[in-house]
C-alpha cells in the first residue's frame, strides 16, 4: 500500500497539466458511464474526477477517506449536490449496499487502500450483476504482478476481465460482474 496522498497536496491532483495529460472523457467513456449509471467513485479525492461523472451520470457515490479532500471535494460538486452523495469513510469498512451502482472506478487508489481483499469483497457487494469496475494504477507505484493481484482480488468474487492495458503512466483493467 502506497501512502494515501494528504489533502493539503491536493493541489497535484487538480491542475492544468493533469487537466492536459488525463483524458476524463475517455476513462468515463471506457467505464461505460452513461446518464443512467450509477457511478461508485472509490477515492474521489478533491473531485478531479466527480466534477466530470455528476453531469453525465445519473448519480454518483463518492467514497473519500480524508476530511479535507471532502471539504474541497464539496466545493467542487456544489452544482450537482442532488446527483453527488458523499461517503467519509475507508472502503474497506464501508457497508454500502448490495447492487447499489452500476460502476464502480478506481483512478489511482486501489493501491492506497489498506485491506484490499476486504476492499474488494465490499466492492464487488455493491456493483451491480453484469456492471462494471474500473481500475487505473499508476505503473510508478503498481508494477504489472501488483496490478494482476488487484485484479486477481475481484475475480475472485466474481468479476471477470474484458479490457486490460499498460501505458507509460498508468495500468488499466475493466472488468464486468458475472
Amino acid at each position: 500500500m502506497g501512502a494515501v496522498c494528504p489533502s493539503w497536496l491536493s493541489f497535484i491532483l487538480y491542475n492544468p497539466v493533469r487537466k492536459v495529460f488525463t483524458d476524463r472523457e475517455k476513462v468515463l467513456k471506457e467505464s461505460g458511464i452513461t446518464g443512467n449509471t450509477v457511478v461508485l467513485e472509490i477515492g474521489a479525492g478533491n473531485g478531479f474526477f466527480t466534477e466530470v461523472i455528476a453531469p453525465r451520470a445519473r448519480k454518483v457515490i463518492a467514497v473519500e477517506l480524508q476530511e479535507g479532500m471532502i471539504r474541497k471535494l464539496e466545493r467542487r460538486t456544489r452544482d450537482f449536490r442532488d446527483k453527488v452523495d458523499i461517503v467519509q469513510g475507508d472502503i474497506s469498512s464501508l457497508d454500502l449496499g448490495e447492487g447499489i451502482a452500476d460502476v464502480c472506478l478506481m483512478y489511482y487508489s486501489f493501491h492506497e487502500v489498506g485491506d484490499q481483499a476486504e476492499a474488494a469483497a465490499r466492492i464487488c457487494r455493491a456493483v451491480k450483476k453484469d456492471g462494471i469496475l474500473s481500475i487505473y494504477e499508476p505503473t510508478i507505484e503498481v508494477d504489472k504482478q501488483g496490478m494482476e493481484k488487484a485484479i486477481g482480488m475481484f475475480e475472485k468474487c466474481g468479476f471477470s476481465r474484458e479490457l486490460g492495458r499498460d501505458q507509460i503512466a498508468t495500468r488499466f483493467a475493466r472488468l464486468r460482474k458475472r
